[in-house]
């Protein structure tokens, strides 16, 4: 189902680049009406009271300001072809068909995290959870939000993924419209994750998974009590958000936290082993929930657990890798199943490769692409298919769209020198050589 046409794209929108060998031939505009200019130092030099205190530089990629090395051959596909990696169409910001200030409040965001609400026919949309979110610029605090929720129906990935207008709950089939929104503020996006108000610190909460079960909705998220130098963090805690209505509203299950080392929160208990876990990627197969685990930050290794569907609920059923196998309730049992740096990744179950595929960035600012035929490995070699110098700006956070199909593979990945998220595409390329073979990439035509 088709949501409500879409504008033309810009005929610059759609170049496909030489993956780290070339800059693209247009390099990305400044937002007209995002990222707030708070991301540079100049406003708060010139007003303070423009300050944000959830400003999230610690999630600023270390590339932002410029590659920081040039990504091995041997890490990269057809490097002397076209990109492997298109862009598609922004999915936000003020170059975004959705046009997503004027009909969301969203000026600038970032993340992107999809996945299928489990319904089927007219109901069945993909959610679409984003982290920190601005408005308009001119105001004080600037319309942030922790984080916020869209909803599409959109097939034809091809031309960009279109999210429908909101509606709010005195319209009919509320529940389905592009966003959550208020009947007072019906074009304004609301946060739908709240603080549970326990840590003495906290900067905001930031979706890190979702995933249904059913039609029961489920975000794994931080809470964020500081932010660091580029590219680190730390957390007081991640825990599990439910949802019951396609996500319109949300509520914290108390059982599912996982409190990180020295939050300072009164009466917590920190067990070892949770720490691997503050931020996660949710994939489902075969009855079971599987969620890998990183730190806070994005200097640390992935770690997996499962759990049956219907205890995703209950930690003390989670089974963790210990590299041999699934240990029930003991999360320091869980041993690196892909090697440092992992963070903000994405797995999902591929049909076309026949294989789980992993997507996050590297220690060079590049996403890149991993494969294997269970989720606790081994994984493949890493392949690049964005690099931080053909596409400047700081890239991070990529996640599959999970109605990819054939040997189109779409993501989301967020640009940080446009605070937006963008839509792509990478076409997969299956070995058939006999013996299952691995998957590898090429460039889309």
């Amino acid at each position: 189902m088709r949501s409500p046409a879409r504008r033309s794209l810009g005929p610059s929108l759609g170049i496909a680049m030489a993956v780290g060998l070339v800059t693209p031939t247009v390099l990305p505009m400044t937002a007209a009406a995002a990222p707030c200019s708070i991301f540079s130092p100049s406003v708060t030099e010139t007003d303070p009271q423009m300050e944000v205190e959830g400003t999230p530089h610690g999630r600023k990629p270390i590339t932002a300001d410029g590659p920081v090395g040039v990504e091995p051959q041997q890490n990269m596909f057809g490097a002397q072809s076209a990109s492997a990696a298109s862009l598609v169409d922004w999915l936000t910001g003020p170059r975004s068909s959705n046009d997503t200030y004027q009909r969301f409040g969203m000026s600038g965001t970032d993340l992107g995290i999809m996945w299928d609400n489990g319904e089927t026919g007219d109901e069945q949309q993909v959610l679409i959870a984003y982290g920190d979110t601005f408005g308009n610029c001119l105001l004080p605090g600037q319309e942030w939000r922790f984080n916020t929720l869209m909803r599409s129906s959109d097939t034809s990935l091809s031309n960009g993924l279109s999210i429908p207008d909101p509606r709010t709950e005195a319209e009919p089939d509320y529940l389905y419209g592009g966003s959550p929104v208020s009947v007072d503020r019906p074009n304004f996006s609301k946060q739908i994750i709240d603080s549970l108000h326990l840590a003495p610190t906290e900067i905001t909460v930031i979706p890190t998974a979702g995933i249904a079960v059913g039609t029961t909705q489920y975000i794994n998220f931080m809470s964020v009590r500081q932010w660091g130098a580029p590219g680190q963090w730390t957390t007081n805690f991640s825990a599990i958000a439910v949802s019951e209505d396609n996500g319109e509203n949300w509520e914290v299950d108390p059982g599912t936290i996982r409190y990180n080392q020295n939050s300072g929160i009164s009466g917590a208990t920190f067990i070892a082993g949770n720490d691997n876990f503050q931020m996660t990627a949710y994939v489902k197969r075969g009855g079971y929930v599987y969620t890998f685990g990183t730190p806070s930050g994005r200097s640390g290794a992935a770690r997996v657990a499962r759990v049956l569907e219907d205890d995703i609920l209950s930690l003390s059923e989670y089974e963790y890798w210990n590299g041999s196998s699934w240990v029930t309730g003991n999360p320091g049992a869980a041993r690196n199943v892909i090697s440092a740096p992992v963070s903000e990744m994405s797995v999902q179950w591929n049909d076309f490769l026949g294989k789980y595929i992993a997507m996050y960035t590297n220690s060079l600012g590049s996403v890149v692409l991993r494969t294997a035929d269970q989720p606790q490995g081994p994984w493949s070699s890493a392949q690049a298919i964005m690099t931080a110098i053909a596409w400047p700006g700081g890239l991070y956070a990529p996640y599959i769209h999970p109605w990819s199909s054939g040997d189109q593979l779409y993501f989301t990945v967020s640009l940080w020198s446009e605070y937006n998220v963008m839509l792509m595409r990478t076409t997969l390329r299956r070995d058939d050589s006999g013996g299952g073979g691995t998957g590898s990439l090429q460039s889309p035509s």
